[in-house]
């Protein structure tokens, strides 16, 4: 019975060539026997299916006569039966497999299986990255600033540079990887052999090593000491927020300094509170202020502000002042917003009490 290779990726026979890639890396990807709940069987059937649909001549051939007389013009679409050429880890074209020969093959590893074979783009090397917490008071996190802290992590050696010899020393040939930087390795799966290449980590990829190592290193390039770092606060941080330092991490030999982040947590206010951009107080204020209106002194962040209380003010009203919030882009700011709450006294002398009285008479 012919098999529908359209069905196997699971694409419409009219898909173009980037959607039956797209569907074969995800297919292959997923059923790899090499990866956890992978299934060999079906792991053929994709590359058997994509090795045809991938073909314009082998896919013109299949639509006309099904998969049997397709296959008749490669070898059947297996494996073995695959013609020979190199991979393209680009397109991850298992039709172009070294088959028939029993001698296995060899490829470069895209990324897409190089968790599972150890293979893939070679990547920059880089230190660690390392996090620390820092607390801050209110005031600090709404207007920012600067700090600094003492870091003990992995530094540059200063004798060295990082070079990892001794200042002057000349350079040898690697003898781990002999003077190429990588190391190929051959490896056995169910497919056959294969080789794998990697950074060499002795010359970390460079091909060559200093002739005398560094004695204040003793060749790693790097030291272990403690480092002051600067961390710049940014106005309105949130508690929890992370600040990252670029390249305050760990330094690797010939490799890029990982970062530094920083978590920070912001204690509370007694009076203060943050919304977006704007700061919130409450105000206790008088009932003859409330009714009469009133200019009082409250304290901010800043320093004294003079505030005025409108006559006939309500327990609740909001009082807002432009430009006292917390610092945005551009120079702006948010505002500052004065809640007012009555201070209704629990006892009253007699004269007040008199006069709450006549108050009263006159509808108040």
């Amino acid at each position: 019975m012919a098999k529908d290779y359209y069905s196997v990726l699971g694409v419409q026979k009219g898909a173009s060539k980037d959607d039956i890639k797209k569907a074969f890396r995800t297919l292959a990807h997923k059923y790899h026997p090499d990866k956890k709940g992978g299934d060999e069987a079906k792991f053929k059937e994709i590359n058997e299916a994509y090795g045809v649909l991938s073909d314009d001549e082998k896919r013109k051939r299949y639509d006309s006569f099904g998969s049997a007389d397709a296959g008749a013009g490669f070898g059947g679409g297996g494996f073995g039966g695959f013609n020979g050429g190199g991979f393209n880890a680009a397109d991850f074209d298992f039709s172009q497999f070294t088959g028939g020969n029993g001698q296995g093959f060899s490829f470069d590893l895209g990324d897409i299986f190089g968790d599972v074979f150890g293979g893939g783009r070679q990547k920059v090397r880089r230190g660690r990255d390392i996090s620390v917490d820092i607390e801050l008071d209110f005031k600090e996190s709404i207007f920012g600033g600067e700090r600094t802290m003492m870091v003990r992590k992995a530094t540059t050696c200063g004798t060295c540079k990082g070079s990892g010899g001794k200042p002057g020393t000349s350079m040898k040939k690697c003898g781990t990887c002999d003077g190429k930087g990588k190391i190929q390795e051959t490896k056995t799966s169910i497919f056959g052999a294969f080789s794998t290449v990697t950074t060499c980590n002795t010359c970390s990829g460079k091909g060559e090593v200093p002739s005398d190592p560094c004695n204040e290193c003793h060749g790693e390039g790097t030291v272990k000491g403690d480092k002051d770092i600067r961390i710049v606060i940014p106005p309105g941080i949130e508690d929890g927020e992370m600040i990252r330092v670029p390249g305050a991490g760990e330094a690797l030999k010939n490799g890029a300094t990982g970062d530094m982040y920083v978590k920070v947590h912001v204690r509370q206010h007694k009076a203060f509170e943050k919304e977006g951009y704007d700061l919130i107080t409450e105000l206790p204020i008088r009932i003859t202020d409330a009714l009469l209106g009133a200019n009082l002194k409250i304290e901010t962040l800043e320093g004294p502000l003079e505030v005025t209380i409108p006559a006939g003010s309500r327990d609740g009203d909001e009082i807002k002042v432009k430009g006292r919030g917390v610092p945005a882009s551009g120079g702006r700011r948010g505002m500052l917003r004065i809640i007012v709450v009555l201070d209704v006294p629990k006892t009253l002398s007699k004269k007040a009490e008199e006069l709450a009285k006549q108050m009263r008479e006159e509808g108040l």
